[in-house]
């Protein structure tokens, strides 16, 4: 990855370390920008079962606009099954936080990104905001507030999918414990006070019905929660094309400038 003349890269920085399981995320900041930058964490997808952050590249255009990134990995589940991966996402946020000001960026400008199960962790980890229950192995003082979420069609309520293959298997033995289930999707963690959401989902996915993001925006909107969905016609589960792609893209900066992030 080519870096912009300003950005320093630091891989396989680790923020947890958990049953001899090192927590592993590459960080592109920017040491010597005047203020604090924003930043974007993101969370690649694989079903909780299988991807690497490796194949995370795309950070263009954050760089274009100024911001750092953290790109992270998390456990899967033939490491750890749930609530591993929420509580590794969750102890990468809260190490930025407690590395904000050598790493130069700015806490109240912390973006969460991911597609997928990616999308899902995202969810949680910002929907949480200062809720510590899956905080155990990461502790921080500083209340806990992400500035916005970008959930590329990800999984938002469990509940209705506890018996697919993917999610059953993260679940683990878990799966039929519907508190649980509840306790690990993100739409029953959604209050009034949740950060504003960027939402793109297909409406012909094949694999994370399209419902799930319908359900999660509903409770969003009737909560007055700033919220942005784009529905990408006939789009499947992430095999946009380059025009939808471009088209999302210029309805997601939009929505993060309009923040002014």
């Amino acid at each position: 990855m080519k870096l912009p003349k300003d950005y320093r890269a630091q891989l396989d920085v680790i923020y947890t370390k958990v049953n001899g399981w090192d927590g592993r995320m590459d960080l592109y900041t920017i040491p010597k920008s005047e203020i604090p930058t924003p930043v974007v964490i993101n969370i690649h997808g694989g079903g909780w079962n299988h991807g690497f952050k490796e194949s995370q590249t795309e950070y263009g255009l954050f760089f274009k606009k100024g911001y750092a990134v953290a790109n992270v990995e998390y456990r899967l589940v033939d490491v750890a099954p749930a609530p591993a991966a929420i509580e590794d996402v969750r102890c990468a946020l809260i190490y930025l936080y407690n590395h904000a000001q050598e790493l130069n960026i700015n806490t109240k400008k912390i973006v969460i990104m991911g597609g997928s199960s990616g999308g899902h962790l995202a969810l949680m980890a910002g929907l949480l905001a200062n809720n510590k229950r899956f905080d155990t192995n990461c502790m921080s003082d500083e209340k806990i507030n992400v500035a916005a979420i970008i959930d590329k069609y990800g999984v938002t309520n469990l509940v209705p999918l506890n018996k697919w293959g993917s999610a059953k298997r993260w679940l683990g033995n878990e799966f039929g414990n519907l508190e649980f289930v509840k306790s690990v999707s993100p739409v029953y963690h959604v209050t009034k006070n949740s950060p504003p959401l960027f939402i793109v989902h297909g409406d012909s996915d094949p694999i994370v019905p399209y419902s799930q993001s319908l359900e999660l925006v509903e409770k969003l909107l009737s909560l007055g929660v700033k919220t942005k969905f784009v529905t990408i016609p006939n789009g499947k589960h992430g095999k946009f094309s380059d025009e939808d792609k471009r088209k999302v893209n210029i309805q997601m900066w939009k929505f993060l400038d309009d923040l002014e992030l």
